[in-house]
């Protein structure tokens, strides 16, 4: 089953799309958001799963799913929480502000705790006021869960995660390095995150999906060139029920809860960094890890950090070419005119 929201007030209007996601359905007779709906999922789920029967069966009325109109499936959310669950990522970005690596980074999740009250919609733009903030994108699954009590088991968190979908966890690298000095964590350099027009229950995702990762290539084109096509069950050291049972460990999660992946990251094939897909590699899902590869191997980065009139497209698609989320396509902006 494919969840989105139409653009509608706070909250959207909760949509069911069809499985190829052209066309949709409101789902107002159910549930009027994706909120309400997860709010009561064990009750609500079994109607809109019927309502996606009908869909697919042409039992009812639709109209064809246009994800620029859609919102974020969350358009706010309780909480977001972002993990780093592809340790390569963390190990490279670190290396590249010239900062250690602590042993237990391989054993212990990395989460920091997001703005979750103003996500991107899937097509709105990227506001970036100066280039000297170093804007990037970060191309990244994400899981919605269902409640969570404190202190859960890894079972537990698996039966938890009630929807997929991807998000771009845009990133100001030139502000990161002070922010973390003073030892308080991300704020003015983690803006809104985008996420994709559709969530999805896993078990719309097949044999890809194994309780605790995707196992396909996420695509990430920047300007219509491919840029990163890593695999995101691949070099996953955290999968998702570690991260929520990380998140949950000293709090419940509530329904609604979104918990992010990280940046999608693989080493090449020799086990050092990956190569850029003009080479012959999978390319990368930030451009933070070019740059420092470009710098290990060249002794400075030449990739530059996101321009207005730059195009990020994020997405993925199943083994037959079929796009399952829908595309992140956003065009970065300046500062807007007063």
């Amino acid at each position: 089953m494919k969840l989105a929201s139409l653009k509608n007030g706070r909250d959207g209007r909760l949509l069911v799309v069809s499985e190829d996601l052209t066309r949709a359905v409101l789902a107002d007779e159910v549930a009027p958001t994706l909120q309400a709906a997860l709010d009561d999922w064990a009750h609500i789920e079994p109607s809109l799963l019927e309502l996606a029967t009908r869909l697919e069966a042409g039992a009812v009325n639709t109209h064809p799913f246009d994800p620029a109109a859609c919102a974020a499936p969350l358009p706010r959310a309780y909480q977001w929480a972002d993990g780093s669950a592809y340790v390569n990522h963390v190990a490279l970005v670190r290396q590249a502000r010239g900062a250690e690596m602590p042993p237990s980074f391989w054993t212990d999740p990395l989460m920091y705790q997001g703005g979750s009250d103003s996500f991107l919609a899937p097509h709105d733009p990227i506001r970036i006021d100066d280039p000297a903030w170093g804007g990037d994108f970060e191309s990244e699954v994400a899981v919605i869960t269902g409640a969570v009590r404190q202190g859960c088991s890894i079972d537990e968190a698996r039966d938890a995660i009630l929807l997929v979908m991807l998000v771009n966890d845009v990133s100001l690298r030139g502000l990161i390095p002070n922010e973390l000095a003073k030892g308080f964590g991300f704020f003015q350099s983690k803006p809104s995150s985008a996420f994709s027009p559709v969530a999805v229950t896993p078990d719309s995702l097949g044999d890809a999906w194994d309780g605790g990762k995707l196992h396909l290539p996420l695509l990430t084109h920047l300007n219509g060139e491919l840029f990163g096509k890593p695999d995101a069950g691949v070099d996953m050291t955290f999968d998702f029920p570690t991260l929520i049972a990380h998140a949950a460990r000293t709090r419940p999660l509530s329904a609604g809860t979104i918990i992010g992946s990280g940046t999608v990251s693989n080493r090449d094939a020799d086990g050092g960094p990956g190569k850029p897909v003009s080479q012959g590699g999978l390319g990368y899902s930030c451009l933070a890890e070019i740059r420092t590869v470009e710098t290990i191997r060249e002794g400075k980065p030449k990739t530059p950090f996101l321009a207005p009139g730059d195009r990020v497209h994020i997405e993925m698609k199943d083994a037959q070419g079929q796009s399952l989320f829908g595309a992140i396509s956003q065009i970065v902006v300046g500062p807007s005119t007063p």
